[in-house]
């Protein structure tokens, strides 16, 4: 029986630029030995299914000067995960996506999801309280409780998470226009759960800079959102240490039509842009970057998607400590969660869509995702059923539970496809870097972000990369099962999730009723607090915390900011 330890036998990947050194790999591998026996307690034998037994990492033997780039799990640069364990001491966690018309609907699916397995939350809101809109706004008529939950105001929160303990499960939440006053009600009913809000741990996506670049839902120019996500990086740091305010997105990109390329390199400079704000405040960076979190997209190309992940880790710790000083691991760590790429489902033989999926699930694994979630089979169509949810999610659990995945760590680490790929896309991702910071003058990151939205730039170079896509299908470059190739199907048409108008209905009657029920002058001066703030360089986390507890609504709150700081339109491009 072997040792558990890394193998002596494998290739290291042909690398493209300079290592760290040509370290021995016995040094290396002794120094990781060392760290995984700390973090693991081995209580069982982990073997192939026909009963091999498997070490928890490979790499190459002797020295050799490019296994620098690649390393050991749980090093510098992180390539091949942040663990020295990967999965054997740590798995990833399932994150189901899910909300669909009110509160208490969405709560149940949520006991649905935890009751089968699911390891965390992921709350999807609707079109209107993406947009900060309430309900029973005019501009929300058809969009109540269609895309997502629809939440109104604290209340709405605390609905959502009946029976369910804040202070235990860690919640994301997938919005960043109204992202903050969002958090705020999330904070308060994690109060009137009574668990202390300095033990809340979750992601808040808050990443208005994608908004710009590929989403596009926003409420006012970037300045005044950069603002508010300062603030809430100063107030996390400082209340609550586990919570992570920023999830910086390349899902929403990548949907948009991007490359693998663009989507590291849009996001990683998003990242960066972050981490500047956060240096412009005065933060220590070994104490804001823990709560910086990355949200990719898994697509089809099943090795392109591996290698992009292993890119993205080692792109960021190189950044994080030679551009920007971060000394500790932690803050050089890129922790992502993954979804499955939305874009490749297809309304055409939609049972293909679980393969699909599968398939994009095995590839964020084997990339080291810290989260993930499934689509749904149906969700080209609509929200998910209960029936596709419930697939979704064991989809990941077989990947969990029967493939043997997990047993070692960057499995496809040293190979030279792999290393390859890794190597390409780290080396597209810097060109792209280089030209955004060239588009702010050759000084910060941010400059060539605000300077590329104002251009319309992102815009064009994702527009680009969709079109040439397109071009490829209707030629039959690209081929898709059931669309373009393979179209004769047995397959009978799905049942799918329908939203009633009742919901709306209903949503409006409560809302009008909570109105009529609060302490109107407590809202009235909380919200008069906050247009006081918003003048000043005062951190606008507090007054907004006490509006949410007067149960001002989401719309009432990001109106006073939308008088004050006035709306954006994206400029014509053409």
């Amino acid at each position: 029986m072997q040792p558990e330890s890394a193998s002596a036998t494998g290739n290291a990947g042909a690398g493209t630029g300079a290592g760290t050194g040509a370290e021995p790999i016995e040094a290396g591998r002794a120094r990781w030995q060392a760290r995984y026996d700390a973090a693991f307690k081995r209580d069982r034998e982990f073997r192939t299914l026909s009963g091999l037994e498997v070490d928890p990492v490979y790499g190459p033997p002797g020295t050799d000067p490019g296994f620098g780039r690649i390393g050991w799990p749980g090093e510098f640069p992180f390539t091949r995960g942040l663990y020295a364990t990967g999965y054997r001491g740590r798995p990833w966690t399932i994150r189901q996506f899910a909300g669909f018309g009110n509160a208490r609907q969405t709560n149940e699916r949520y006991k649905m999801i935890l009751g089968a397995g699911g390891g965390g939350l992921s709350v999807a809101f609707d079109m209107p309280t993406l947009m900060g809109r309430d309900s029973d706004d005019p501009r929300s008529l058809g969009e109540v409780g269609h895309c997502g939950v629809a939440v109104d105001s604290a209340l709405d929160m605390d609905l959502l998470f009946d029976g369910i303990p804040l202070g235990e499960v860690t919640t994301s939440m997938t919005i960043s226009g109204p992202a903050v006053p969002i958090f705020c009600m999330y904070v308060v009913a994690a109060e009137r759960q009574g668990v202390p809000v300095g033990k809340l741990n979750g992601t808040l996506q808050t990443d208005i800079f994608k908004e710009y670049i590929a989403q596009k839902e926003w409420l006012f120019a970037p300045e005044p959102h950069l603002r508010l996500i300062g603030d809430l990086m100063e107030f996390c740091a400082a209340e609550i240490p586990a919570y992570k305010p920023l999830s910086v997105s390349g899902y929403h990109i990548r949907e948009a039509g991007s490359t693998a390329a663009q989507e590291l390199a849009f996001t990683l400079a998003d990242g960066f842009g972050y981490v500047e704000l956060g240096l412009s405040r005065g933060l220590d960076v070994d104490v804001f970057a823990p709560g910086l979190s990355f949200f990719f997209d898994a697509h089809i190309d099943f090795f392109e998607e591996i290698a992009k992940f292993r890119a993205a880790r080692r792109i960021w710790a190189r950044w994080m400590r030679d551009v920007y000083g971060a000394r500790t691991e932690k803050a050089q760590w890129l922790r992502f969660h993954t979804q499955t790429a939305g874009v490749s489902l297809t309304a055409q033989q939609p049972d293909n869509n679980i393969v699909r999926t599968a398939v994009e699930a095995l590839a964020a694994v084997l990339g080291g995702t810290n989260s993930l979630h499934t689509n749904a089979l149906d969700e080209v169509l609509a929200l998910p059923s209960e029936k596709a949810a419930e697939i979704a999610l064991r989809t990941q659990q077989v990947i969990m539970e029967e493939t043997e995945v997990v047993n070692v760590v960057d499995p496809l680490g040293g190979s030279w496809y792999v290393e390859a790929l890794t190597d390409r896309l780290e080396a597209e991702a810097e060109e792209i870097f280089a030209r955004i910071r060239e588009m702010g003058g050759g000084g910060t990151m941010t400059a060539g972000i605000l300077r590329g939205i104002e251009d319309g730039w992102f815009m064009s170079e994702i527009a680009e990369s969709a079109f040439d896509y397109q071009r490829k299908l209707e030629k039959g470059d690209k081929r898709i099962v059931g669309v373009n190739c393979h179209t004769s199907t047995a397959e009978e048409p799905l049942e799918i999730l329908r939203i009633s108008h009742e919901v709306e209905a209903e949503q409006r009657r409560v809302l009008a009723e909570r109105r009529a029920a609060r302490d109107r002058k407590a809202v009235d001066a909380a919200l008069a607090a906050l247009r006081s703030a918003s003048r000043t360089a005062e951190n606008m986390i507090p007054p907004m915390l006490e509006a949410a507890r007067a149960e001002a609504t989401l719309g009432e709150i990001c109106d006073v900011l939308r008088e004050e700081w006035g709306t954006y339109s994206e400029p014509a491009a053409f």
